[in-house]
């Protein structure tokens, strides 16, 4: 029992990581949520989060989306943080990924690519040589990152998006769906288009 994965997020990333779970013949034990809107998710018992003291086990993973909600609650619970790699993937072995992380269906992570804690690594997401992804980014779905490229801790790099190789992104920006970034992006940006251009900056509350 106590081998098996408690998932924190009745979310619909929380789907895709059983899905992920699952598909590993991983088991999970039960899912825990501050505020369950439903009893169970893909046949997965849903507990409300008062009432399961999961700081006795270990093996537990942040099914939540949002970066810094992710960073919040990994920041107060310190307990052991398990990974969730889909079998579907191409990982080299030279690379390397942190507790907590999430890596879904059809990503490619090439040599040399070294991944932070409770990194959510979206499907089908390409990861060149060499890249830097700090702790609590999100590559979303589609996502190419060109060799040497470096992603700054709780950046959210949006669905498609396209960063060219040597390219430095800050921490806590926002990179727009299908925006092909070619130059560095300070931290806190919010860039979108094609080139990408900065049209405001992420509050600095993180």
């Amino acid at each position: 029992m106590e081998n098996k994965i408690i998932l924190y997020g009745a979310s619909g990333h929380a789907k895709v990581i059983v899905d992920a779970l699952q598909t590993s013949n991983i088991a999970i034990q039960t899912i825990i949520d501050d505020n369950p809107k439903t009893k169970s998710l893909l046949g997965i018992e849903i507990v409300k989060t008062s009432d399961f003291n999961f700081v006795l086990f270990d093996n537990v993973i942040i099914s939540i989306g949002n970066n810094k909600v992710r960073k919040k609650i990994a920041s107060k619970y310190k307990v052991n943080y398990a990974m969730a790699i889909h079998p579907a993937t191409v990982i080299s072995e030279c690379s390397e990924i942190g507790n907590g992380t999430v890596v879904m269906a059809g990503a490619i992570i090439n040599p040399e690519v070294k991944i932070g804690n409770h990194c959510i690594i979206n499907t089908g997401a390409i990861l060149e040589h060499d890249c830097f992804i700090d702790n609590f980014a999100h590559i979303s779905p589609g996502v190419s990152l060109a060799g040497n490229v470096s992603i700054g801790e709780g950046s959210h790099i949006g669905i498609g998006a396209t960063v060219i190789q040597g390219i430095k992104i800050g921490k806590w920006t926002t990179i727009g769906a299908g925006a092909v970034i070619i130059r560095d992006v300070p931290d806190y940006a919010v860039v979108v288009g094609n080139p990408g251009k900065i049209i405001k900056y992420n509050p600095k509350d993180e």
